[in-house]
């Protein structure tokens, strides 16, 4: 059996303002109203060929993972990152963690952000891999060039291994410029997946001989985990101490293992907007439209609006995204040059990056809608069978209007004098100054509440929280 390692990290900046950093690439319903770690999912979902997936995130999406795991009926182990060390370090992680309960697992390490459609053409290519990373090798799937791309890393594949398909890897090339990626493609280079196929042991032991600062820092970090069910949190101290390095630097550039087998499956990374673009079901005139978007004498655009009407004239290649408060404007051709714009506008001093956007939490999302010196107006959406903090606030009163859904308002002016009161649609509650509530969805649907804030401070740490279903503290 194979143990999928499905790493789910990074803010997938270069598909901003979609992608953030609160609800990254991978849970975005991207793909036919699916997330990419949804199809991750199903893509290893036969238990004839794959064990229980193992699952690598951040702590702060630990609620993504596990809200897509229950919707898609699937258990995992969950391991979580306290703080980002790239990929050699999350392989590290998770060969450590399989490794401590059987050496010769083989695991699969899957990027969590991948759409692959031919599920059979997968399968086959994984078996046909197989025999190399049970030798001893470590596998990465190889993709055949579509086009001389400069955002991929390159292999050129070498002699036969005598391992099934497998060949040896005679070059490692990072990110080439436009001319040096046509001379690979012509030389018959094929991009890094970052696919790889390997046993535990020998992760273990190239992060060992390579990076034996990842290997340390790894092998005590898992060793001082705490868990918690099937939820690995994995130890600060320890993983803080790892080099912030690449599988690809720290290990496959050096290592004598290497082995890459030709993918003869379909594959986008949707590295940018224009990989959307390219994996979504187009119009009469190649248009894609997400949201209330009307087009007229336009060609091949990708353009999302999550509330505003956008209308398109007479342009053609060119991406537009209005999300959160943010609109991107760009053609296809720069989509790749999304992650510098964010750096940009970052940096502007006057920038207020990251205002009026969804913040997402275990219980839901809430969104700034206006704000003023002593004001502030939100939404907020519940899940079904969720509830927040049971609290209070130093600062500020608050206005509760239900729009959609039912809510249960627990309500008091301390702890031996609450009440729980239900509301629907076009029902209010107002909750003075210091008083504990509550708000919670007992409905099967979403419910959402608009909440008007006044007071003298409005920021999200005056919260005192007295109960949690998450254990959490701040905000």
């Amino acid at each position: 059996m194979i143990v999928p390692v499905i790493l789910c990290g990074g803010a997938g900046t270069r598909l901003w303002p979609a992608s953030r950093q609160d609800a990254p690439k991978p849970f975005l319903p991207l793909v036919g109203g699916k997330s990419t770690f949804s199809l991750t999912l199903e893509r290893v979902a036969d238990r004839s060929r794959f064990a229980e997936p193992l699952v690598v995130t951040s702590s702060d999406h630990a609620y993504l993972v596990e809200s897509a795991l229950k919707q898609a009926g699937i258990s995992a182990t969950v391991l979580l990152e306290p703080v980002a060390r790239d990929t050699a370090a999350a392989v590290g992680i998770a060969a450590a963690y399989l490794g401590a309960k059987n050496r010769d697992a083989t695991m699969i390490v899957l990027p969590a952000d991948h759409v692959i459609n031919d599920g059979a053409g997968f399968a086959r290519v994984v078996d046909s891999a197989l025999p190399a990373a049970e030798a001893g090798r470590i596998v990465v799937f190889g993709v055949r060039p579509t086009a001389p791309a400069t955002s991929f890393g390159y292999i050129k594949p070498g002699a036969a291994t005598g391992n099934g398909a497998a060949t040896s890897v005679d070059e490692f090339v990072e990110k080439p410029d436009a001319k040096r990626a046509a001379e690979l493609v012509r030389s018959g280079y094929l991009w890094n997946s970052g696919i790889f196929l390997m046993r535990a042991a020998t992760a273990l032991s190239e992060l060992t001989a390579h990076a034996p600062e990842i290997a340390a820092a790894v092998g005590k970090a898992v060793a001082s985990a705490k868990v918690d069910g099937n939820v690995v949190t994995i130890d600060k101290a320890a993983f803080d101490t790892a080099p912030k390095k690449s599988i690809d630097y720290a290990v496959m550039e050096k290592t004598k293992l290497a082995a890459v087998v030709p993918a003869s499956f379909d594959w986008n990374d949707l590295g940018t907007w224009s990989a959307v673009w390219d994996e979504a079901a187009k119009d009469a005139d190649g248009n894609v439209a997400a949201g209330n978007v009307t087009f007229l004498d336009a060609r091949d655009n990708y353009v999302s609006s999550e509330t505003d009407t956008v209308g398109v004239v007479g342009v053609d290649d060119i991406v537009v995204v209005a999300a959160d408060g943010s609109i991107l404007v760009t053609t296809r051709s720069r989509a790749a040059e999304v992650k510098e714009l964010v750096s940009a506008v970052k940096a502007k001093p006057e920038a207020n990056f990251g205002d009026f956007v969804r913040h997402f939490r275990p219980w839901g999302n809430y969104q700034s809608l206006d704000q003023g010196p002593r004001h502030q107006v939100k939404r907020i959406v519940v899940t079904p069978g969720a509830r927040l903090s049971l609290q209070k606030h130093f600062h500020r009163a608050e206005h509760w209007t239900v729009v959609s859904g039912i809510a249960d308002i627990t309500i008091g002016p301390d702890m031996d004098h609450l009440k729980t009161v239900r509301l629907n649609p076009n029902e209010s509650v107002h909750i003075p100054l210091g008083h504990i509530h509550r708000m919670a969805n007992p409905g099967s649907e979403p419910m959402t509440l608009i909440e008007v804030q006044i007071g003298d401070y409005l920021g999200e740490d005056d919260i005192v929280r007295l109960q949690d279903d998450y254990g959490r503290k701040d905000s």
